[in-house]
């Protein structure tokens, strides 16, 4: 029994070598593979990573051209980068396209297409492959344009009372169109069309947007403080103002006209005051724009306006100077959120606009002529020294190529 039992062990010997032998081969035959298979993945994960990085970075271009579109101004299309952006250490060129559309009544609106390209240049390393990846975009952004509000000799989102003895010689506008809105005394000549939605749509602008607007051009501009009086000023000009309150001007001199050089920006309310007999002043608006975050008042007498330009408040504003010149400037008056009290002494060239209610009082005329060519600090749409407000912005597309 002994001796089969060390027959069998002796008949063992060589087997777990041979098993050996056999996986060394298999091991031999798979191993190579095997490493060009991690190889290859190493390679395709830095690969995707680098991509990635050049999605992002291209993806930081669009977002850059976007912000160039809706806050720099006298950008002349195409637009070429001068020099690539660097993000994630890739170089990225972006050029910007816009095509005009037809103008609206809404505002004006531009397509825009733009191509952002993130480039890698490889140097080395395992993945060294020059690559790129190119986003192209096209968006549409709409800008407030007053032109068709200024289309108009009185203009008013809710109500419009027009006292006897009045003549308007232009279009006036409404929403709606019937008594509950217009109401119109006896001898009352219109010589235009009475217009609602139904003819022409026109969206009302907002504090924000011209606040914004007009900011633009007070930013560090002297804050004049709460009272000025035009017999101590010299030269007789203004402009630009900031002023952080209400203001007050009056004049205790001797008969002066006041020149405004540039936009008047009053955070309160915005008082031109009963100079007293002999003390006679005019503002000459030049071409420029009083803003006044609350309201503007003008006394009945003894204030004369003169020149073209606007006149823009949040609040109410109470018109009644004098005018000045034969008709051929226009001025427009607009009350944003509120009421306008209109009863100049003289004929009005241009246009009356307030949100809740336009009130003519008796013996008032109005001429309304086109504004192109006075010179007005407003917006227009895309294309003036100020860049308009944007009313909306939307992407039409976002392609990866």
């Amino acid at each position: 029994m002994k001796r089969i039992v060390k027959g069998a062990i002796r008949d063992q010997k060589g087997n777990v070598f041979i098993m050996v032998l056999i996986l060394l081969v298999v091991g031999g035959l798979i191993l190579t593979p095997l490493l060009g298979l991690m190889t290859t993945g190493l390679i395709a994960g830095q690969v995707y990573e680098k991509k990635t990085d050049e999605y992002y970075a291209a993806d930081a271009g669009v977002e850059d051209a976007i912000w160039k579109i809706t806050h720099s101004e006298n950008i002349s299309y195409p637009y070429y980068y001068p020099e690539p952006l660097t993000v994630n250490d890739k170089s990225v060129g972006v050029v910007i396209y816009r095509e005009d559309l037809d103008p609206t009544a809404c505002g004006t609106e531009f397509t825009y297409r733009i191509l952002s390209i993130a480039a890698t240049d490889d140097g080395g390393g395992t993945a060294a492959i020059d690559s790129s990846i190119t986003i192209d975009a096209h968006l549409s952004v709409s800008y407030l344009d007053l032109s068709a509000l200024l289309d108009n000799a009185i203009i008013s989102q809710d109500t419009i009372a027009i006292q006897p003895n009045n003549m308007i010689n232009g279009d006036i506008w409404l929403p709606v169109d019937d008594e509950e809105h217009l109401d119109v005394g006896n001898h009352v000549t219109i010589n235009g069309t009475v217009k609602d939605e139904d003819d022409e749509s026109i969206t009302w602008p907002t504090a924000e947007q011209l606040s914004t607007y007009y900011l633009d051009d007070v930013e560090g501009a002297p804050d004049p403080g709460p009272t000025i009086d035009i017999k101590y000023l010299n030269p007789k000009t203004i402009g630009p103002w900031y002023r952080e309150g209400s203001l007050a001007v009056d004049n205790t001199g001797d008969p002066v006209t006041l020149v405004l050089e540039d936009t008047i920006y009053v955070a309160g309310d915005l008082q031109f005051q009963q100079p007293s007999v002999g003390n006679n002043y005019t503002i000459d608006l030049n071409g420029q724009t009083i803003f006044a975050e609350g309201s503007i008042s003008f006394a009945s007498n003894h204030i004369t306006i003169s020149g073209s330009g606007c006149i823009i408040a949040v609040g109410n504003i109470n018109f009644q100077p004098g005018i000045a010149g034969g008709g051929d400037d226009f001025v427009l008056v607009l009350s944003i959120t509120g009421e306008t009290y209109f009863h100049p002494s003289g004929d009005f060239t241009g246009c009356v606009a307030g949100n809740t209610h336009v009130q003519l009082q008796p013996g008032c005329t109005i001429n309304w002529i086109s504004p192109e060519g006075k010179g007005l600090n407003v917006p227009w749409g895309v294309g003036d020294d100020e860049m308009p407000p944007i009313t909306g912005l939307s992407i039409l597309s976002w392609e990866i190529k």
